[in-house]
């Protein structure tokens, strides 16, 4: 029996995939968990389409992503804190912060796309890590400043 893989499917193929399956197989495990379906022709063509659609939805986003990192390449923001001795904040600086004085600059970039290993507690310049796209991130500099 020939089925198509909607899923990932260990020792067997990736998603997209057809491959060649025992009967009870396909009949028991993979078509009623929904990891796969009959390789008909009308599945097939149907399957194809869908993933050209989704490839060019993927394919516009990863441009996106592009041109927001050219625009990240060297850029750099400032964020004031109150700080009290030795340089340590009255609290901390954390993605959210990072992201509304991005969005503040006029670049909107979801905070849980700001990877901080933890916030920052201190004055001083942080290299922080942005991921815009599974092929695409950018590190910017943060600028933690006394008011």
């Amino acid at each position: 029996m020939q089925v198509i893989l909607k899923d990932d499917v260990p020792n067997l193929g990736n998603a997209g995939d057809v491959v060649t399956v025992k009967n009870g197989y396909g009949r028991n495990y993979l078509i009623p968990q929904n990891l796969a379906l009959l390789a008909t022709p009308k599945n097939i063509k149907q399957f194809d389409h869908q993933k050209r659609i989704v490839a060019s939805r993927v394919d516009k986003l990863r441009k996106a992503a592009m041109t927001a990192g050219e625009r990240l390449r060297g850029y750099a923001c400032t964020i004031t804190r109150n700080s009290g001795d030795g340089d340590r904040l009255f609290g901390s600086v954390s993605a959210k912060d990072i992201a509304n004085a991005l969005a503040d600059d006029g670049i909107e970039i979801a905070r849980r796309n700001i990877l901080l290993d933890r916030p920052l507690k201190q004055l001083g310049i942080f290299p922080v890590e942005i991921h815009l796209h599974a092929e695409v991130r950018r590190t910017i500099n943060v600028w933690v400043v006394a008011r």
